[in-house]
């Protein structure tokens, strides 16, 4: 018996998610630009290993007080993140700004429930629907990493606008494409964008509420910026547009070949395995990510190709 109990405490405290301290994501600001500071996140799924952290949530310091821009996949993340803030400043948090409803941008939101937290109306509207579903899920995945995390809707509705924060003027652009709502923010005093859900840097794109067509007509939106630093909602902060071009390209090649392959008559199962141009080689979770978006793109473009083939 005593051998069972020993071997059955090896599995459990040895298995991914399980740590013999607290779990911590050890955030640290990264400076960007003037007043601008970022949280890098990694290239990777949300795993047990990372606790979701795969996100580039940002803050800004204003005369007004602090700016935050997405609050992380868990409760755990915003309140460290919060935490790590206070390192830099001891400035109050004024606004939090949310860009889309996927989970890692607002699951941290109950660190910061005594500040307003803003998004677009379409990005509350799928929170208040899908929020609950998402943060289930997101215990299913990470684990005890997501422990007290609980949903919390933005509570300001934001438009396309300019705001000022003390010297920081900040441009509120509304986008759609990689969701239906998707926010991105432009410092036009450091030139600095976040650009929310729609643009990735060496990282395979999501599409679970992918629309390609009006995601690529986000892009060139973007893309007419004057930007001098780009942070996107994931992979690597660049100094130049590159990543917008690699976004497009991705997307352009993946809708082309599914659009290709299903009026040539192929199954889903055949696209699986497809072969994928090597200048994505260095993209992250590659294989992945082209798997699932097969999954999400085959059924509306089969449905719409079959009419023509038949």
């Amino acid at each position: 018996m005593r051998a069972l109990v020993a071997l059955f405490l090896l599995v459990v405290f040895a298995a991914p998610g399980w740590a013999a301290g607290p779990l911590s994501y050890h955030l640290k600001p990264v400076a960007i630009a003037p007043d601008t500071w970022v949280f890098e996140g990694t290239r990777e799924h949300f795993t047990r290993t990372n606790g979701g952290n795969i996100l580039n949530p940002g803050f800004i310091i204003t005369d007004d007080g602090v700016i935050v821009i997405q609050t992380g996949p868990s409760r755990r993340f915003g309140e460290e993140m919060r935490a790590a803030i206070a390192t830099v400043t001891d400035k109050p948090i004024r606004k939090v700004f949310v860009s889309n409803l996927h989970p890692d941008y607002w699951l941290g939101n109950r660190a910061f429930a005594d500040v307003s937290i803003a998004a677009l109306p379409g990005t509350i509207e799928g929170i208040k629907t899908e929020g609950q579903g998402m943060t289930e899920n997101m215990y299913r995945l990470v684990g005890d990493w997501m422990r007290g995390t609980e949903p919390l809707v933005p509570t300001e509705t934001v438009y396309g606008s300019t705001v000022v924060f003390g010297t920081h003027r900040l441009r509120l652009i509304p986008l759609e494409g990689h969701t239906a709502a998707d926010l991105a923010i432009l410092d036009e005093t450091t030139g600095v964008l976040f650009a929310g859900g729609v643009v990735f840097s060496d990282r395979t794109p999501t599409t679970p509420h992918a629309d390609v067509a009006k995601w690529l007509v986000a892009l060139d939106a973007l893309d007419a910026l004057e930007v001098t630093v780009l942070v996107p909602n994931h992979g690597r902060i660049r100094s130049d547009k590159a990543a917008i071009a690699q976004t497009r390209d991705w997307l352009t090649w993946l809708d082309r070949t599914l659009r290709e392959r299903a009026e040539a008559g192929a199954d889903m199962a055949e696209l699986l395995d497809a072969s994928i141009p090597e200048r994505f080689s260095g993209m992250g979770v590659l294989r992945e990510e082209y798997r699932r978006s097969v999954s999400h793109l085959w059924p509306r473009i089969e449905q719409a190709v079959l009419p023509r083939v038949n």
